[in-house]
């Protein structure tokens, strides 16, 4: 098979039907040709003239890099198992009933139902659940989620374009294929008003000259009136706007791919947010610790944190980083072992824990007692309550809950403040996000849904006459993002969402949403303004240059100072235009509060930047399972005065540091732990 990858210009001159060499080059091979491009509707142009080139022969795939995050979710390899012996095959030869085999860190290849083991599966790519589900004989599991911890099999039962990753390709597809460019209101006006502009200049010619008077007068009535109705500032009155606004919002941190997105943007009336990671801080944190009767809380924590140290739960790693957060040390733990669907155990300071659910508190015999309230309560909320036991008495619970971001609640006031509805979308279950859109006043929320859900309520919701905006981080999103009016990704999501959505906020703040919501109708409210003074100049000025007042007042229009008042109207366009360099949001983002959790006095912003200058994201190669991502956090955290969390996902490590620490000391503990580094921020 020939390969052909090259930038989309360069590659689209060689298909051109006047490149003949190309096209003689394909007539020369038997063999299929593999396409690489960059655009789904480019892609599709491209087809037929790579047709025609190769006459009966057709090509083996149009693989359009829009999508290739996308399949990148999906690993290459799966490991089966066929006539007893396990066996690595390509993924897409998988078929239906196979038995496959996935193991601790590894993504899983095709849909499928658990036969065997227990593990925790993080499905946050796909449905937004911001927590691993545990997975036990009997569950689903599907295409490009992760296996957090244990091994398992599950019996394969949709493989191929019949993957759930397959199907959100091709919503997404379908969705970006369907979205129609907004019309130009100055290509409008200019379609009718030119026309008449050119036949008043001809009859006014004509009139004249049929009233005796000579050529060149009336031919400089006719030139004048064209001139000074020159719609130069209506064809100006859009693009400047366009382009200040659009320049302004990148100072503001927003990016907007086009002008459509722009001008859309000011006549939404609804706006569906996504949870995790755009409501919320999208990973768990330790919110509650409850303590039994004698039982310190900085005891509970660090017993806690030691346990859990050995998982690879997320769970587990946010109750360690919270523990380091608190400067607490942790103690060495023997003889840990993961209890399926229930939690763990292990030998902490010659002291048996356990930690786990309510399921696990059962098995030991014990009772929450008068502690079962306080739990369903926490749970009420939203959070998630872990029970920590000594195997006799119950010692503690640790709540944890997807927390939400600082200034998601004021963004969400502003958006109802401007008159737009509030719905949120998220895949997480019902009883967390009644219990968000609780705390942020948020009008509607729809739980539990999965991608092709998302992008369902977005259509219906424009069926009924609304106008969409869609807010989301995650590949779950990628759909409703490309089927909204306006498709709004936070900087710090996946790719395939920023490459589905319309506009990215690239400080991943909510607040953006807002200021690019009031900037776009700021640059309408400009494009209006423009319009209407471009034609009540030009209208104005029509029946003086075409000599109306001629005969009563001896007013008569010289054709250069016709030329001259129409570069005036053209000057009043681009200086309104300009005024929007001047726009500042209504509704100002609280970003210094938000880093504080209170308002900030004037003299704790130093303190606020010096503590920013404490933190480097190392971002770090060959990582591939949850303990490579353990060695390399231990290997930090080793270094007196780092504390340092890894993110498996991102390929990175957030290291704090309580005094200065040079980046070759940090690059040497991790390449000494066998992993390479990239480059550190």
């Amino acid at each position: 098979m020939h390969t052909v990858y090259n930038d989309l210009i360069r590659f689209s001159s060689y298909v051109s039907p006047i490149n003949l060499s190309f096209n003689q080059y394909l007539l020369l091979t038997d063999e299929p040709v593999l396409i690489h491009t960059g655009s789904t509707d480019i892609a599709k142009n491209l087809i037929q003239p790579l047709k025609e080139a190769l006459g009966e022969r057709t090509l083996a795939y149009i693989f359009v890099s829009h999508f290739a995050k996308l399949l990148d979710l999906s690993p290459k390899t799966a490991t089966v198992l066929r006539d007893g012996v396990e066996t690595e095959i390509p993924a897409e030869d998988v078929r239906v009933g196979d038995t496959v085999i996935v193991r601790p860190g590894q993504s899983i290849p095709v849909d499928g139902v658990i036969t065997e083991g227990h593990s925790a599966v993080d499905e946050s790519a796909l449905t937004g659940e911001s927590l691993p589900v545990d997975k036990a004989p009997g569950d689903k599991v599907m295409s490009a989620t992760v296996n957090r911890s244990g091994y398992f099999r599950f019996e394969a039962t949709r493989v191929g374009e019949d993957t759930t990753l397959s199907q959100i390709i091709e919503l997404v597809q379908d969705a970006n294929s369907t979205k129609a460019p907004i019309a130009k209101l100055a290509d409008r006006i200019s379609g009718v008003f030119v026309p008449i502009v050119i036949s008043i200049a001809v009859v006014a010619t004509v009139v004249w000259l049929l009233l005796g008077y000579p050529v060149s007068f009336a031919l400089s009535i006719g030139i004048a009136v064209l001139v000074i109705s020159c719609p130069c500032a209506l064809g100006l009155a859009t693009p400047t706007a366009i382009m200040v606004g659009t320049g302004k919002s990148a100072e503001l941190g927003i990016l907007v791919k086009s002008a459509e997105s722009l001008e859309i943007a000011h006549s939404v009336n609804t706006v569906v947010l996504d949870k995790t990671g755009t409501v919320t801080e999208g990973k768990p944190q330790v919110t509650d610790i409850i303590t039994a009767q004698g039982v310190q809380m900085e005891m509970l924590l660090q017993r806690a944190a030691s346990l859990e140290q050995r998982s690879e739960h997320p769970l587990a790693q946010a109750i360690v980083a919270h523990a380091a957060d608190q400067a607490l040390p942790l103690m060495e733990v023997t003889g840990f072992e993961t209890i399926p669907g229930r939690g763990i155990q292990g030998v902490v300071n010659g002291e048996k824990l356990f930690a786990g659910n309510l399921a696990l508190l059962s098995d030991l015999g014990l009772k929450a007692g008068t502690y079962s309230d306080q739990a369903d309560d926490l749970a009420r909320q939203g959070k998630t309550p872990l029970y920590f036991s000594d195997g006799q008495t119950l010692l503690g619970i640790i709540a944890l809950a997807d927390t939400v971001k600082p200034t998601s609640k004021q963004a969400i006031d502003a958006m109802r403040g401007l008159g737009i509805e509030v719905v949120m979308l998220t895949g997480d279950n019902a009883r967390t996000a009644e219990a968000i859109r609780a705390e942020m006043g948020i009008d509607t929320v729809i739980a539990e849904v999965l991608p092709q859900d998302k992008e369902a309520e977005i259509r219906r919701l424009q069926e009924s006459g609304k106008k969409v905006a869609m807010i989301g981080d995650g590949v779950n999103d990628a759909p409703a993002l490309a089927r909204a009016d306006v498709g709004i990704a936070i900087g710090a999501g996946t790719d395939i969402a920023i490459e589905s959505a319309d506009i990215v906020l690239m400080k991943s703040d909510l607040q953006d949403a807002v200021t690019a919501i009031e900037l776009s109708r700021a640059v309408i409210r400009n494009i209006k303004q423009n319009l209407f003074w471009a034609f009540f100049y030009n209208s104005a000025g029509i029946p003086l240059a075409a000599g109306v007042f001629f005969a009563a007042l001896g007013w008569k229009l010289n054709p250069m100072f016709a030329a001259a008042a129409m570069s005036l109207s053209s000057v009043f366009v681009v200086t309104n235009a300009l005024r929007l360099k001047l726009f500042k949001p209504k509704h100002v983002p609280q970003r210094l509060e938000s880093q504080c959790g209170v308002a900030c006095r004037l003299d704790d912003i130093t303190d606020i930047k010096e503590e920013m200058k404490m933190q480097k994201t190392m971002t770090i190669e060959g990582m591939t399972c949850g303990h490579c991502s353990a060695r390399v956090e231990k290997a930090l955290n080793t270094i007196d005065g780092v504390s340092a969390v890894v993110d498996l996902e991102k390929k990175t490590a957030t290291v704090s540091l309580n005094n200065e620490i040079s980046d070759e000391t940090l690059k040497a503990a991790v390449q000494d732990a066998g992993y390479e580094v990239v480059a550190i921020q």
